[in-house]
């Protein structure tokens, strides 16, 4: 079954975070998945939050996130976003 990380971004350093995009695109494909949702515009129409940069990719499965988020190819990357951006980010099974 596919799963979905889900990411709320808030960036605070564009151009480390420009630098983080080049990185993590390659490893997402490594370890099979793909972006679904990578930005773009966004409109709350329930509720208060105010999202920042929505984020989605998907993974054959729950396993296979997991792997791409705790892999040693992810790790730099990953310290960069961590500099680069706040971020609230869950993986969640598919329907």
């Amino acid at each position: 079954m596919a799963a979905y990380v889900i990411a709320d971004v808030d960036v605070t350093d564009p151009e480390l975070f420009a630098e983080y995009r080049k990185l993590v695109s390659p490893i997402v494909e490594m370890y099979g998945g793909r972006y679904i949702v990578r930005g773009g515009e966004s409109e709350v129409i329930e509720g208060d939050g105010t999202p920042h940069r929505t984020v989605v990719i998907e993974f054959d499965s729950l396993a296979r996130a997991k792997q791409w988020y705790h892999s040693p190819e992810y790790a730099p990357a990953k310290e960069m976003r961590f500099r680069s951006a706040n971020t609230s980010l869950i993986v969640v099974d598919g329907a």
